[in-house]
């Protein structure tokens, strides 16, 4: 598009892809000045009374130079076809390029340890996987422009939904998850295993994006085929950054500055194995023992992982060179038709 101000054009067009092809439009003029009259192929006969003649067909028809409806018509067709030629455009709608964010995937853990009674939510004493899911669904909200992927685990690992812009499918999919729904059990493994499998599964969508996977848990390996330490391995050498959370209380919950005990409460985790599976991937690990401390931690792992913004809107360039075009070709046809009733009507109005 050239860089001049085309704001004077009307009907909102915006300038011209190939400006340079206007400087035909003098071009038919430019002709019939510089080159001599065409001459007839025989041989002239001359008579006395040329003059006569002459004089009778400058008062009939117009002569070279002089104007005429059908040359009129005609020079405008020549114009409109030159614009036309020019490539008049209009910046269209504005579009948004896609969002190029993370590939995230969520595991969480549905192990019957996550049933124990020892976080605070709403001032109400709830479990540690309704806190975990309110804080989640929340930390959803931020990653627009991700796609995001969960799997729950317990004695097995489960993909419930796969890698989406749909951030809302995935968040009724954790809402419905419940204690208990992959076994009472715990493969964390097996949860970063499959993990991995699924983001493979999609480098050919996007495989330039940054693969990021979040585990939750709250103990220890328990189940699986897969060793946690693999795994890492693994996910690794599929350029997957782990940040583990070890989730739970340590025997009871605190509400107005009173410690409640829950029974089950305060069950060993293994830090140590989470520590060293983030620390393979180049992730984190975190500790969480209540509600408000898992999400400072998600509000981290948001700050840690940043949503990549989109870039800036561009307004595509709509060809609109059928409009000069269409009338061209319909004023250049009404002038041949002019053309023709006017050399008949010369004939016919001619002295026998």
């Amino acid at each position: 598009m050239s860089a001049l101000d085309w704001s004077w054009l009307p009907f909102g067009l915006d300038g011209f892809a190939w400006p340079w092809l206007l400087l035909a439009l003098p071009l038919p003029w430019l002709l019939r000045s510089l080159l001599p009259p065409a001459r007839a192929p025989g041989a002239a006969l001359r008579v006395p009374f040329f003059e006569r003649l002459r004089a009778i067909g400058l008062a009939r028809g117009p002569a070279r130079g002089s104007g005429g409806p059908a040359l009129w018509l005609g020079a405008l067709a020549w114009a409109l076809l030159c614009v036309a030629a020019a490539r008049p455009q209009q910046a269209g709608e504005p579009l948004r390029p896609p969002q190029a964010g993370r590939d995230l995937m969520l595991a969480v853990d549905l192990s019957g340890s996550m049933a124990e009674e020892d976080m605070v939510l709403g001032g109400r004493i709830v479990d540690r996987l309704t806190a975990a899911k309110a804080v989640i669904a929340d930390f959803l909200d931020q990653r627009a422009g991700d796609r995001v992927g969960l799997l729950v685990f317990g004695r097995r690992a489960y993909a419930v939904a796969p890698l989406t812009l749909d951030r809302d499918s995935v968040r009724e999919q954790l809402l419905d998850s419940v204690v208990g729904l992959a076994g009472r059990e715990t493969a964390i493994g097996d949860a970063i295993g499959l993990a991995v499998k699924r983001m493979r599964a999609q480098d050919d969508a996007d495989g330039d994006a940054p693969r990021v996977l979040i585990l939750l848990t709250d103990g220890v390996n328990t189940a699986g085929l897969l060793e946690p330490v693999k795994a890492a391995e693994l996910a690794r050498e599929a350029g997957v950054r782990i940040h583990t959370i070890a989730f739970g209380g340590e025997g009871g919950v605190s509400m107005f500055g009173f410690r409640v005990q829950t029974p089950g409460g305060g069950e060993e985790i293994d830090e140590d194995t989470l520590r060293r599976i983030s620390a393979m991937t180049g992730g984190r690990m975190f500790r969480a023992r209540d509600t408000a401390g898992l999400a400072g931690i998600y509000a981290e792992i948001d700050r840690l992982e940043p949503v990549e913004r989109p870039a800036q809107a561009l307004r595509p360039r709509v060809e609109r060179y059928h409009w000069p075009l269409a009338v061209a070709l319909l004023l250049g046809f009404d002038a041949l038709l002019l053309a023709g009733w006017s050399r008949r009507s010369r004939s016919a109005g001619a002295p026998a």
